[in-house]
Formats: structure tokens, sequence, C-alpha cells
């Protein structure tokens, strides 16, 4: 064999796993935000679960993406784990559709057709407007490029008549149990090495309809790959939290038990699929002559895609009743961690394993800011908190709690921004642009909330340590009030990251500020007034002013992380 041929072979298959790569992602592109809100509006029970998973898989063409996606949906809170079951089962069946492609591919010569679709694409690559549909261009004509190139080397190599070949298949007996185990596993470990099941479905493919390989040997190695492709989302969810990490298991557990099933009743499935297709199992090189026993095995491919299908379909059909008993059965398995998240700074939501599709990637980072954001109004009630307590060892306490919380907030900023930053390195929708400049002014804003946060607490705790006189009733009631005002507007900036945007009303937050600044005025004025007439000290005064001041500015912040929100310019 040439050394060119499998240079070629290679090349080819490289050509392949790249198209796949780029029409999913520039389908990702065109259908990203669409697709987040498909996912968490369309999985009120498992058979929408389902069918939402099977749809945009289909649409995106690639289960590992949709997978990632529900995995992330989950480590966000925006699934639940038995919800993120059902999306996965369908994701299986809409997976299908590639071997469909594939197998069309192998039937006839495509290749003619894929050049007119590169002249197309490049024009609208140069098109700004139309970028991403000249991507998907590429990226499907890429497909069927390597898939044309990958049929004529397979004919070029002639397996059928290279004896060494075909002797080492022959070696395997085909009535054997550990045969169809042993082509399982190598199914499953090509699979994980490669990272792409279609590559390693299309070596099937070629195997099979050259007629070197026998179709129960070549439905083997179809199994391991069902196993293989689940590797990858266990992998991403390794760094993820608990319940990511038990929506990976559960994809996991649901391949391995379609595949067990499957060996029970694998030689009356395989020949109850050929017969579907028209092959026949019985015809031999010998008994029929080459001609019709490749005319016979061309038709290969179309039984690798209908089993392929038949068993996901079955499967999901068999386990869409069990998923309360899945969702138990993976919680057994991994169980939860308990740690005090309140004072762990690490990341909750946003992990690298999830950087395979970073236009999806946005909507882990704006899970995690929604979290930094509530983590600044708890920061803030310390400081409330830190007010009035009289206690000196609790006050010592709660004050160095406080400036944890500071250092936490700087830690997430820098690291929410790191990981925008990377997310903006990649190919992006205009529109995912514009969320991420608006979210890295969300995250300055917010760490800025934290400084304020800690200014305060420093102010108390510098009038606690120079034995400063008390805060006369009225300071006291003006300061509880003015925290109230700044409580307000910053429960108001949490619904807003919280919900949709299309059903917050601005106006809330700009009256609660119009309201802070009028009573900071009439405060500072008031206060003036108050030294003159010896009702509290200077030094008092300053203090209190300071806390005052400290409110509304921390309100500005509040304002400004808002108007980012809802992709305003700042004022």
């Amino acid at each position: 064999m040439s050394i060119w041929i499998i240079f070629k072979l290679l090349g080819s298959l490289a050509l392949l796993m790249f198209g796949m790569k780029s029409m999913s992602e520039s389908l990702q592109k065109m259908a990203g935000p669409q697709l987040r809100h498909v996912l968490g509006a369309m999985t009120t029970n498992r058979f929408t679960g389902m069918l939402t998973g099977m749809f945009v898989t289909a649409a995106v063409q690639s289960s590992t993406a949709t997978t990632l996606m529900t995995v992330s949906f989950v480590n966000a809170g925006l699934l639940t784990l038995a919800q993120a079951i059902s999306v996965i089962m369908g994701a299986n069946i809409g997976t299908t559709l590639t071997a469909w492609i594939m197998s069309l591919g192998f039937s006839f010569n495509i290749t003619d057709f894929v050049y007119p679709a590169f002249f197309i694409g490049i024009i609208l690559i140069y098109m700004k407007k139309r970028r991403i549909i000249g991507d998907f261009l590429f990226g499907i004509a890429f497909l069927f490029l390597g898939l044309g190139t990958l049929r004529q080397t397979g004919i070029d190599m002639h397996l059928g008549e290279q004896q060494a070949v075909l002797d080492f298949f022959a070696s395997f007996d085909p009535n054997s149990f550990l045969t169809t185990i042993t082509f399982l596993l190598l199914g499953g470990i090509l699979t994980f090495c490669v990272q792409s099941s279609a590559a390693v479905m299309a070596i099937t493919m070629i195997l099979c309809s050259s007629g070197v390989l026998p179709i129960y040997q070549g439905i083997a190695l179809v199994m391991g790959e069902n196993i293989g492709t689940t590797v990858t989302s266990n992998i991403a969810a390794m760094s993820a939290n608990t319940q990511a990490r038990r929506a990976a298991l559960a994809h996991m557990f649901f391949n391995v038990f379609g595949v067990i099933w499957i060996l029970f009743l694998f030689r009356p499935f395989v020949d109850m699929v050929c017969q579907m297709v028209g092959y026949d199992v019985t015809i031999t090189k010998e008994s029929a002559g080459a001609q019709a026993f490749l005319a016979n095995a061309a038709k290969l491919s179309f039984v690798l895609a209908a089993f392929h299908t038949c068993f996901n379909v079955i499967n999901t059909f068999i386990l869409i009743w069990f998923i309360p008993q899945i969702e138990r059965f993976v919680c057994w398995v991994i169980k939860s961690k308990k740690v005090d998240e309140e004072e762990d700074f690490r990341l909750h939501f946003i992990t690298a394993g999830f950087m395979k599709t970073p236009e999806l990637s946005v909507l882990e980072a704006q899970k995690e800011i929604q979290s930094f954001s509530e983590r600044m109004q708890r920061m803030f009630g310390m400081v409330n908190e830190l007010l009035g307590e009289k206690d000196l060892q609790k006050f010592t306490k709660l004050f160095t709690r406080i400036e944890k919380y500071e250092g936490i907030s700087d830690s997430m900023e820098l690291e929410i921004a790191n990981y925008l930053d990377q997310v903006s390195d990649a190919h992006l929708s205009d529109e995912t642009k514009a969320k991420i400049r608006a979210m890295l002014r969300e995250i300055s804003e917010l760490e800025s909330i934290g400084d304020s946060c800690y200014n305060m607490a420093r102010t108390l705790n510098r009038k606690v340590q120079g034995k400063q006189d008390h805060f006369t009733e009225r300071q006291y009631e003006h300061i509880h009030q003015m925290m109230q005002l700044t409580d307000n507007a910053l429960t108001q900036m949490n619904r807003l990251m919280g919900g949709r945007k299309e059903s917050y009303d601005i106006n809330r937050t700009f009256n609660i500020e119009n309201e802070i600044n009028n009573f900071r005025n009439q405060l500072k004025a008031q206060n003036i007034v108050d030294i003159n007439n010896h009702e509290y000290t200077y030094a008092v005064g300053t203090i209190y002013m300071d806390l005052i001041s400290e409110c509304e500015k921390l309100g500005d912040y509040v304002v400004n992380v808002v108007e980012a929100r809802m992709n305003l310019r700042q004022r």
C-alpha cells in the first residue's frame, strides 16, 4: 500500500472532521441565542425535553455540543437533572442524522457538488453580514469533500483484494461473542482518541462497503462509538459542579445500558436491520461473484446508519420511562460535596471544559456574574450588620469576613474577565461580541460595589479603633434609612441579573437613585447645622458623612451595572 494513499486517507479524515467542526460552529453562531431559549423553554416534561435534544442536535450537527450545552445548563442551574437526562436522550437520536448524511456521501460521488459551494461560500464570507452562512457552506463543502475523497481512497486501496487485510479480519471468528466485544472496545477507544465519532463511522463505512469488514464486526464498532463519545462530556464535567457531573454520567449510563441489552439480541437485531435496508447477509464473493458481492456491500453504509438510528430510538423509548430511577442512580454514585460555598471564591459556573462552544459559553459567564452580583448584596448586608455590632470580638470577626469578601470580589472580576477574554478570541457573532463588552462593564462596576462596601467597613472599623463617640439616635436612623434605600437598589439590580431584561422596568432603579441623591444632599446640609449646634463632634460627623457618601457612590455603581445589562450608554 502506497504511503501517499495513507496520507490521502488521513488528510480526507482531517477534512471530514474539520468540515463537521466548521459546520457545527457556524450553525451554533446562527442559532446560539435561540438555542439557549429553546432549551430553557421546551423542557417542561420528559417528552418535550427529548424532542428538544433531538432537534437541537439535528440543527447543530453535534451531539457533543448539545451534551456540553446541557451539562453547562445544569451547571448554571437552568435545567434540572431530570430535564437534562431527557435532552441528552434526544441528542442521541439527533446525532443519527450525521450517519445518514455520511451514508449518502458514500453511496455516490458527491465531490462534484462541493466546488460551487466553496465559490458561493467565499463570496458570502467577504460579505460581512453573510459571513456565518459562508462559514456554514465551507464547513458542509469540506465535509462532503472529505467523504468523497474517503470513498475514492477506499476504492483506490482495493482493500477487497489485499490478502493481508482480508486475512487479518478473517482471523476473528464472526460467530464468537469475544469478537463482538473486541470490536466494541476498539470502536470506543478509537472514538475517545480522535474525539470524533463521525471519523470512526467513516472508517467503518470504508471497511464495510469495500467488503473487507463483515457487517457484524462493523456494527460492533458503531456500538463502541456510542460509548466512546460519552467520554468527552464526562471529561468536560470533571471540573464542573456535582449536578453537571451527574448529567454527564447519565449520558454514559444511557449508552452503556443500550449496548448491554443489544448484545443479548445482537444477531437477530442486526439481521432485522439488514432486512429493512435490503442487504443480504448470506451473499459471498464466491457464491455470487465479485460484482454482485460489491453491489450488495455498497448498501452497508445505509445498514450502519439504520442500525445507529434504530438502536438510539429503541434505547430512548425504553429508558425515557425510567428517568426518575436514572436520576436516583447517578445521585447515589456521585454524592454531593459539603463545602462552604459562601466562603469559597472558586467560580461555580465557569469551567474550562465548556470552551468548545464559545457562542454558548456566554451563558456560563452571565450566570457567574449573577452569582457575583448576589454575593455583593450579601457583603452589603454584612456592613449593615457591622454597624449595629457592639461586641468587639464579633465586630472584628465580621470585619475580617468583609475583608475576605473584598478579596473574593477582586478575584471574581479577574477570573471572569480572563474567561470572557478567551471567549472573545473565538469567531463570534456581533450580538455576542456586544454582550461580552457589556459583561466586562458589569463586572468592573460590581467590583466597585465590593470596594464601596469595604470602604464603609473600614470607616466603621476606624471609628471603633479610634474609640470615637457613638452616633446619635437620629444619625443611626438616617444611616439605616440610607442603607435600606441602597439595599433596595441592590435588590432591583439582582432581580434584573436573574431575570429577562425585557420584563424589567429600569425606571425603578432610576427612581431609587434619585431618592438616594436627594437624601444624601439633605443629610449633608443637616450635618453642617448639627455640628455647628454641637449635637456631635466634627470627627463623628465626618465618619457619618463618609458612610452616607459611600452609600450614594454604591448607588451610582448599581445604576451603571443596570445600564450595562440593559445595553444603555453610560450617563
